[in-house]
């Protein structure tokens, strides 16, 4: 009773660390439980499963895409196109963010712009995009930057801003030049929220991506998805989805990993 009473304890205070056992097995208890309710509705005959197939009809679908190369050949094109749009974005949005957040001038040359353009829907500009550049990989590729550029400089705006300014200050006090306070108090202070700012950004990367390719594409997820719709195959479109979130789960932990290997000072859970 008193031990169970303490893990309770644990389990109900705040900020608490656990044991990776105890961690393991309630993601492990709670994955189980959502499969059991799907098999439970599918295989308990509470839904149609011509629009929810049960497990089994997923895995063969799945079994079946990957033999015939559709599911690789459509996973690559889409890995392909959000890397690259992905990289563009980030790698622009990384310096002008921090100094947007940093640097009053910056912040008064580009805010009123990033305010107005990020509260425009990225699905509006597709029919745009397409006139502009076509159906091919570069349109897909800028619906992916515009989606994600600009949120991505508020988020980096505001990790930079967050800089206490008592390490500026004792910085100057030890006689930091400018050059030296950026290099080496601004950079070092912001990269853990960099890091962050880019896991969450890549699940919004993820959803234009697979939009662009619903509206006009010949390969990727979301075009896989498209065209099981149309032959009413649900369970192709599940397998899409669930290689969407295997895909955006590797790359939540490649920058967990990353955070932890480049940054020691800022280890993730």
């Amino acid at each position: 009773m008193a031990g169970g009473r303490s893990l309770i304890s644990t389990l109900a205070t705040p900020r608490r660390e656990i044991s990776p056992g105890l961690s393991l097995g309630i993601s492990t208890a709670v994955t189980l439980a959502i499969l059991l309710f799907w098999c439970l509705i599918t295989y308990g005959g509470l839904v149609d499963t011509t629009f929810c197939p049960p497990p089994h009809q997923v895995a063969k679908a799945f079994w079946t895409t990957l033999m015939d190369g559709s599911l690789l050949r459509n996973a690559w094109s889409s890995l392909v196109v959000i890397n690259l749009g992905f990289f563009l974005s980030s790698i622009i949005a990384i310096p002008l963010g921090i100094m947007m957040g940093s640097f009053r001038v910056v912040q008064a040359a580009l805010e009123p712009v990033v305010n107005f353009t990020r509260y425009l829907p990225v699905t509006s500009m597709i029919p745009l995009l397409i006139l502009w550049i076509g159906i091919g990989i570069e349109e897909k590729i800028a619906v992916i930057f515009i989606g994600t550029f600009f949120q991505q400089l508020v988020m980096f705006a505001d990790v930079s801003a967050q800089v206490p300014n008592e390490l500026f200050n004792a910085a100057y006090t030890l006689g930091a030049k400018k050059r030296q306070i950026v290099l080496r108090v601004l950079l070092p202070a912001t990269l853990p929220g960099v890091i962050d700012t880019l896991r969450v950004t890549m699940g919004w990367a993820w959803t234009y991506l697979v939009v662009a390719e619903l509206v006009a594409s010949s390969s990727g997820l979301g075009y896989m998805s498209m065209q099981a719709m149309r032959g009413l195959h649900a369970d192709v479109i599940f397998v899409a989805i669930l290689v969407i979130g295997f895909l955006g789960l590797v790359t939540d932990e490649i920058f967990k990993r990353l955070k932890n290997m480049l940054l020691p000072w800022a280890r993730s859970r």
